[in-house]
């Protein structure tokens, strides 16, 4: 699994926004569900009260990672009303191109943090659903 790619970022939500922002999220899921093959697992969350929104997936390697940017890239910009990011943890070893798309995004969604965090041991296990 040395070409594995975890994506993780973590946003406020918006104060009202709640409603709006899941409606979204559950739309851009389907669309990364339905033109994206590749990607392993592609997952969103809530924090219990609704403040946070935490976006999860699992790449094979780094050329499904750029593919979502390239493909998704184009629905981040309305998801921009609802949400303040905070975060973006990317787990392996993206491109430095990848990183700079990141830093990208962190801009537009935010004023996020882009960390990556080098592979050093470990397996992974991951059935599709």
């Amino acid at each position: 699994m040395d070409g594995f790619i975890a994506y993780l970022d973590t946003s406020e939500v918006q104060a009202g926004k709640l409603k709006e922002l899941k409606a979204a999220m559950a739309d851009l899921a389907s669309f990364v569900e339905l033109n994206e093959p590749r990607i392993l697992a592609y997952r969103v969350y809530f924090s219990a009260d609704g403040s946070t929104m935490s976006v999860l997936h699992f790449h094979p390697d780094v050329a499904s990672l750029e593919f979502h940017m390239q493909v998704a890239g184009p629905k981040f910009p309305p998801i921009a009303q609802f949400i303040r990011m905070r975060s973006i943890e990317v787990f392996g070893r993206p491109t430095e191109e990848l990183v700079a798309q990141l830093h990208s995004k962190a801009k537009l969604l935010g004023d996020a943090t882009v960390t990556v965090r080098d592979f050093h041991a470990g397996f992974g296990r991951l059935p599709r659903d």
